[in-house]
C-alpha cells in the first residue's frame, strides 16, 4: 500500500511540475494569468509575416483576441488603434483573430483602418493556450514578457489609457 501512496504522490508531483513550468531565470510560472510569464507563440499576420510573442520582449505587448462577428471586439478596435499610433514602438498590439478567413480579417483591418497586422489563429490554438472565454479578452504583458492585467469584455478608452500608464506608457496626447 506505500507503494502504491508514493506511486500516487510522484504522479501528482509530476502533473502539477508539467502544468506549471517555470522560467529558470527568475522562477516565474508560464501561465495565461497576472504574475506570470505570458506562454510563448508563433502566429503569421495578414501580410504573412511570422511573429512570435518572446521576441518582442522589451516592449510592452497588448494581445487582444478578438473576432470580426464580436460587436465590442469592433467598438474597443479605434481606441486600441489610437493609442498604438500615439504610443509609436513603445506599444506592440497583437491582435489575435478567432480562427476566421484571411479574406475576412483582411477587410476587417481595412474597414477599420488598422495599422497593425491582426494575427491569424488556425484552430484557435492559442486561444485554447491562452484559455479565452468571451471576446473580447486584452492581455498586457511588460517589457520582461510577463502578464500585468487581463481584462475580459469591452475595454473603455479610459481603462486601456489606466492599463497602459501602469505599464510607464504616458496618456499625454500631446507628447507625440
Amino acid at each position: 500500500m506505500t507503494h502504491f501512496r508514493t506511486l500516487v504522490v510522484f504522479i501528482l508531483i509530476f502533473l502539477t511540475a508539467a502544468a506549471c513550468r517555470t522560467s529558470p531565470e527568475e522562477g516565474i510560472r508560464t501561465a495565461p494569468e497576472i504574475g506570470a510569464y505570458a506562454p510563448d507563440f508563433t502566429l503569421a499576420d495578414t501580410a504573412g509575416q511570422q511573429v512570435t510573442l518572446s521576441e518582442l520582449r522589451g516592449s510592452v505587448v497588448l494581445i487582444n483576441f478578438w473576432a470580426t462577428w464580436c460587436p465590442p471586439c469592433r467598438l474597443e478596435m479605434p481606441g486600441i488603434q489610437d493609442r498604438y499610433e500615439r504610443h509609436g514602438g513603445d506599444l506592440v498590439v497583437l491582435a489575435i483573430d478567432n480562427d476566421e478567413p484571411l479574406d475576412q480579417v483582411a477587410a476587417f483591418r481595412d474597414e477599420l483602418g488598422l495599422t497593425f497586422e491582426p494575427l491569424l489563429d488556425p484552430a484557435a490554438r492559442v486561444q485554447m493556450l491562452y484559455l479565452v472565454r468571451a471576446y473580447p479578452t486584452s492581455l498586457f504583458v511588460n517589457e520582461h514578457g510577463i502578464i500585468q492585467f487581463v481584462h475580459i469584455g469591452l475595454m473603455t478608452e479610459s481603462q486601456l489609457d489606466d492599463y497602459l500608464s501602469q505599464m510607464g506608457l504616458s496618456t499625454d496626447t500631446t507628447s507625440n
